[in-house]
């Protein structure tokens, strides 16, 4: 099992960059594929990007692509999400989430762990 803390969201102006850290607990992180979710008021959870044990598998939703990037760092047990060209479409919680697999998904009902969340308000 892992304890998932996400952390770098606040207040950015339409347009601006955000970079979110998830740190994990535990000494077996590598072993997890890893995730990244938005969830806005009164919508469902939605797919974010992803990235395997290994991090050359990556994937994203097409809304983010060549925006965002996700990226790990299994020496400090951390998952980022590097978000540029902030829309205001994009304001919601933003979750990380990990699964017991060499790849994950995009349906969130297939993760194992998930953070509290963290917090992205883009304002124009």
């Amino acid at each position: 099992q892992v304890q998932l803390v996400e952390s770098g969201g606040g207040l950015v102006q339409a347009g601006g960059s955000l970079r979110l850290s998830c740190a994990a607990s535990g000494r077996t992180f590598s072993s997890y594929a890893m995730g990244w979710f938005l969830q806005a008021p009164g919508k469902e959870r939605e797919f974010v990007a992803g990235i395997g044990r290994s991090s050359v598998n990556t994937f994203y939703a097409d809304s983010v692509k060549g925006r965002f990037t996700i990226s790990r760092d299994n020496a400090k047990n951390t998952v980022y999400l590097q978000m540029n060209s902030l829309q205001d479409e994009e304001t919601a919680v933003y979750y990380c989430a990990g699964k017991t697999a060499k790849l994950g998904g995009t349906d969130y009902r297939v993760y194992d762990y998930w953070g509290q969340g963290t917090q992205v308000t883009v304002s124009s």
